[in-house]
């Protein structure tokens, strides 16, 4: 099972928005973030990465060219007020830090080291800025939650692995809604980091 991963232009991300959307919807319904979303909100969402200057997008394309995975990143000094925030208030400067978005990927190509390339990939993306930091964020679900699987793995593990510290003092909250509720409620992000320099 041949997978390619390699950052996509403006245009074809844009081509693709669809997909991406997709894709991203599909992947968060699993728990932790047991995600209702909708195409139009994706969309949405996904047109600030389009309109940033600095975004790039990295796809996950099978042996068929079909997306099966992609990853985002920018310059947190691109990214909303509210994410931007608590970096801000903690006293590091937006202009050093290089901000990783979402990562997905389908769960049959999961195990294969793909996780590693696209942290690979954004990284070097974030080198290119001479960034000091690299961050992301993860939410915080509670241990005991009703839709948590009994087989859940988290992936504190896996980021520690790369270099990544869980900071338990910046925290953004993010609105969605959960399958199991019938209007967005508010989500505790965390974030992790990496320092550079």
């Amino acid at each position: 099972m041949s997978v390619e991963i390699r950052p996509l232009t403006k245009s074809e991300a844009e081509a693709r928005i669809l997909d991406i959307a997709a894709l991203r919807i599909r992947i968060f319904r699993d728990f932790p973030y047991i995600y209702d979303g909708s195409l139009e909100y994706e969309v949405k969402y996904l047109d600030r990465y389009l309109k940033a200057q600095n975004a790039k997008f990295i796809g996950a394309f099978s042996e068929a060219q079909q997306l099966v995975g992609v990853a985002t990143c920018l310059p947190l000094i691109e990214e909303d007020d509210f994410v931007k925030s608590p970096f801000v208030k903690a006293g590091f400067k937006p202009e050093e830090v290089f901000y990783f978005g979402e990562s997905v990927l389908l769960s049959e190509y999961r195990g294969k080291g793909l996780g590693h390339k696209f942290f690979d990939e954004r990284e070097k993306v974030a080198g290119t800025f001479n960034s000091r930091f690299t961050a992301f964020c993860a939410v915080n679900r509670p241990l005991n939650h009703p839709l948590r699987p009994s087989n859940y793995r988290s992936l504190d593990d896996f980021w520690k692995s790369r270099g990544y510290e869980k900071q338990n003092q910046l925290i953004s909250h993010f609105e969605w809604k959960d399958l199991d509720q019938s209007v967005e409620t508010e989500k505790e992000m965390i974030y992790w980091m990496r320092s550079w320099k």
